[in-house]
């Protein structure tokens, strides 16, 4: 858990993949240390969650010192005040921007609600593994802009429109997340938080938190030849 940003009021971590924010009912089955707990073990201080990231996710990750700060910074995420970029690689050549508007449902109460994402193209490549039913495979790499903060809705929306994040066992492809696994030996969900960029609620200082991509992204972006500028 690296930490990317510190002050009086806030706390933002690189949270790695494979590691749960809170232990709730919907990740019951999840035992090991949340993010909750790991940072309370390590600090002695129990801090609070601004946003949430799934387990499989990776990247930047806010809390606050104080349970009266939570309002003041969840303000900027319910009125869009705060700008959200994440970093994936999904099956198939996208060219151009994509915007994204379509409903999202609720994984435990089943309501649907208006969400949007905008997905801009980094890269891409195609490569001789072949996956089934085509003999060669292609992938991009992509900037996510989500608008709304709903539950998976960056997986849910890059499968919609049939360009789903590799790695992702749920919404994505299985024979291209076999072949991440057999020919190129990366098991992980290719989704990270990348940046959050907003205006601090109590100093109002204008903030732009990155979080470096995990060790295993150089490793396909070695084979891929790509480089995130």
């Amino acid at each position: 858990m690296k930490i990317l940003f510190e002050d009086d009021y806030l706390f933002i971590i690189n949270k790695l993949n494979n590691v749960l924010v809170h232990h709730s009912h919907y990740a019951r089955n999840i035992t090991s240390l949340s993010i909750e707990q790991l940072i309370e073990q390590k600090f002695g201080e129990k801090y609070h969650l601004v946003h949430r990231l799934d387990y499989k996710t990776s990247g930047v990750l806010m809390l606050v010192k104080k349970k009266e700060f939570i309002k003041d910074f969840q303000q900027l995420f319910l009125k869009n005040e705060i700008e959200k970029q994440y970093i994936a690689v999904v099956r198939g050549f996208i060219n151009s921007e994509i915007e994204i508007i379509t409903p999202v449902k609720h994984p435990e109460t089943k309501v649907y609600k208006e969400a949007e994402t905008k997905c801009i193209p980094l890269a891409s490549i195609e490569t001789d593994i072949p996956v089934q039913p085509y003999s060669k495979s292609r992938y991009s790499l992509v900037k996510l802009k989500p608008k709304t903060g709903r539950i998976h809705q960056l997986r849910i929306h890059m499968n919609k429109i049939s360009h789903p994040i590799v790695g992702d066992y749920k919404y994505g492809d299985r024979f291209h997340n076999r072949m991440f696994e057999s020919e190129l030996h990366l098991d992980n969900l290719f989704l990270h938080a990348y940046q959050l960029k907003f205006k601090h609620p109590f100093t109002n200082k204008e903030l732009a938190i990155k979080a470096p991509l995990p060790k295993n992204w150089d490793i396909l972006f070695e084979k891929f030849n790509w480089k995130l500028t």
